[in-house]
């Protein structure tokens, strides 16, 4: 055969693999750190119409700075969030991080000239919330490692000295979080300030440095204040346990110290249904309540340096509400009216009365904004990009309350279930719109009219219907309601979907036939264990990072988070109560979901392991149903990192396209 022969030959072979790789739709690359099971291609023209959807951003509040009008904030220009800072409101955003894993808990060093220069924050590793903290010093740009790499360090907090930090790690045997100082300019100053059983952490510094105030969570039920002599370690009681016969549980949230140094401002349910704001005089023991005309929980509060104004947030049927109060006088004072929203992080400014805090709602992401009530003046110091979206064309959620299957009280009225609902456009999607249920975890979280960042695709691109429920167990109704979901009691919070399934029946604009649920970590398993209950009345679901099986679950999450999840799942060394949790399993009941399911996990879950995720794939593949199963091996509990996120939300995106609006 001749060259002039082989060289038209190999030209044609050529032109007919380009023909047929023209022809073919290109489709989406899988990220190398993903692993994707039983997903199918996906055309990649989906990431186009994704695309400002994928690039919606936030910004958290993490400090003030100690001298100057400046704030510390964290948010995300590449894969991860870091630490940025704002100079003036509306300023530009300079990074001071520059990891490929998320940053937090950003807090500038005080005290004398030099050390604001320096701040300490944390660094999640792989996912795996061992967090490691970090001195970075300003004027080198270099950090330095403070933590061990191996173990979890957490609640760095700053003496008002600056010469001291304080925090908890699980240093000592893994599971206890001890708590610690240390002096970052003297490398190997770490010493254990207690040694304590269960989860503790550092509040704040009392005003001579000389004790520290900390914190013991037990349960969303019940948690108690300490302080704690940093010269001798000893410990002591603020808020003493009562007996059990007096009350099962009593819950604080948070403190801070007074300005004189004599009492402590906390939030706590003793002797009420909700969080009240009240001050405990440390002699006496005596607390004063301080917003006890107010029915709904205290969620956030401060005292500003002077000891003259508390502020504090409260947490109204899921909106957050601003309240200010002259300790000295007593009286209320003027609060700017807020879009109706949820705030965190508030701070007051050293040295001054003005507030920052964060807020987001239906047609903001979270952004940073500040309050000075002596010149009556809000101001917004970020506004997060929207990826190009109006905005102000975002869905505003419907409150609703629902009828559920019992009742508040023997004969009483039927128990209703708070939810919020965002319906689309019914000029653009006439007649009854399909259904996304989503399920927050905790158990005892909470969902509230946030931004709904990517998930307004559903509802302005695809015409779905969000539906986020307050089952049951979820916090900011009262110690009852929260605990209405416990031990045994862990079903009835998955009949109350199945209540909502009846609701949505009956609503014109809704379809019943094409309902499916959503829900990461708790919320993982309602949406496993609905699918045992009610696959005949749902057309698929989405677990991320869910509970499969509590036993399992029990046994292996990490250690200093087992008996925290005791007191709220049950004990499963206790015989009774293994049967119970192994009854109450999806996977053992796997057989009932008949319907396609997605799974999303991280390989380095700390919380919910691998094996949860695992377990429930191979039981649910063998029903003939469809799974796809997305793994990232560079994740925990759930998706940070922006290149795994945006693909797994092509894949929700394209898995709810397939089997819940067709």
């Amino acid at each position: 055969m001749s060259a002039k022969v082989v060289t038209a030959l190999f030209a044609a072979t050529l032109m007919s693999a380009m023909s047929a790789m023209a022809a073919e739709p290109a489709v989406l690359q899988v990220p190398e750190s993903i692993k994707a099971e039983g997903v199918p291609a996906i055309p990649a023209e989906r990431t186009e119409e994704l695309a400002p959807y994928n690039n919606l951003r936030s910004a958290a509040l993490a400090d003030w700075h100690p001298t100057e009008r400046r704030v510390l904030i964290e948010t995300r220009f590449a894969e991860s969030t870091q630490l940025h800072e704002v100079a003036m409101p509306m300023g530009a955003r300079t990074q001071l991080t520059f990891y490929q894993d998320p940053i937090g808990s950003g807090r500038y060093r005080p005290g004398r000239s030099g050390q604001s220069d320096q701040l300490v924050y944390s660094l999640n590793e792989g996912g795996a919330e061992n967090y490691q903290l970090f001195l970075l010093d300003r004027k080198t740009g270099r950090p330095r490692r403070l933590s061990d790499g191996t173990h979890r360090y957490v609640s760095p907090v700053w003496s008002r000295s600056g010469k001291l930090l304080a925090y908890a790690a699980n240093v000592r045997n893994g599971r206890d979080m001890d708590l610690y100082v240390i002096d970052p300019s003297t490398p190997g100053s770490a010493r254990r300030l207690a040694e304590v059983q269960g989860s503790w952490s550092p509040l704040e510094w009392s005003p001579d440095d000389r004790r520290l105030l900390v914190y013991e969570f037990i349960s969303a039920n019940e948690a108690y204040l300490h302080w704690v002599d940093v010269a001798t370690g000893e410990l002591h009681a603020i808020t003493p346990r009562n007996s059990r016969e007096e009350d099962p549980t009593v819950a604080y949230a948070g403190g801070v110290w007074s300005a004189d140094g004599k009492s402590v401002f906390t939030a706590t349910d003793k002797d009420s249904e909700f969080l009240r704001m009240v001050r405990i005089d440390l002699e006496s023991g005596r607390s004063t309540v301080l917003s006890g005309g107010i029915p709904w929980d205290v969620e956030d509060f401060d005292v500003s340096s002077d000891g003259r104004l508390l502020a504090f947030f409260t947490n109204e049927d899921g909106v957050s509400k601003l309240h200010l109060l002259d300790l000295s006088s007593g009286k209320a004072l003027a609060a700017p009216d807020l879009p109706a929203g949820v705030t965190a992080n508030m701070l007051f400014r050293p040295g001054s009365h003005e507030i920052a805090f964060a807020l987001d709602w239906a047609r903001s992401a979270q952004d940073v904004y500040s309050y000075d009530p002596d010149r009556r003046k809000l101001e917004r110091w970020t506004a997060s990009e929207a990826g190009g979206l109006d905005a102000e064309s975002f869905v505003v959620p419907e409150l609703i309350h629902y009828p559920t299957f019992d009742t508040v009280s023997p004969g009483g009225a039927r128990r209703t279930i708070p939810a919020f609902v965002y319906h689309p456009p019914a000029d653009r999607f006439p007649g009854r719109r399909p259904v996304y249920i989503s399920i927050h975890g905790g158990p005892e979280g909470q969902t509230r009219p946030n931004f709904r960042g990517s998930n307004n695709y559903f509802i302005d691109e695809m015409g779905v219907a969000l539906i986020y429920p307050n089952v049951r167990g979820s916090s900011g109704y009262g110690k009852t309601w929260l605990k209405l979901d416990n031990g045994r009691l862990r079903e009835d919070s998955v009949k109350d979907i199945g209540a909502l399934l009846d609701w949505i029946a009956t609503q014109p604009d809704l379809d019943p036939n094409r309902v499916m649920v959503a829900g990461g970590s708790y919320g993982g398993y309602m949406v496993l264990a609905s699918m045992t209950f009610y696959s005949d009345r749902l057309c698929c679901a989405w677990d991320s990072v869910g509970i499969s099986n509590f036993v399992t679950f029990l046994q292996h999450t990490q250690g200093y988070r087992q008996d925290l999840r005791r007191a709220e799942y049950g004990d499963e060394r206790d015989p009774a109560m293994l049967a119970f949790l192994e009854e109450i399993a999806p996977v053992k009941r796997a057989s009932k979901i008949k319907k396609p399911l997605l799974v999303t996990q991280g390989a380095n879950d700390p919380r919910v392991p691998l094996a949860e995720s695992d377990q429930i794939v191979a039981a649910v593949k063998s029903n003939g149903v469809p799974v796809w199963y997305l793994v990232a091996r560079d994740e925990g509990h759930g998706f940070d990192k922006k290149s795994n996120v945006d693909y797994q939300r092509a894949v929700v995106f394209e898995f709810v396209r397939r089997f819940l609006l067709k």
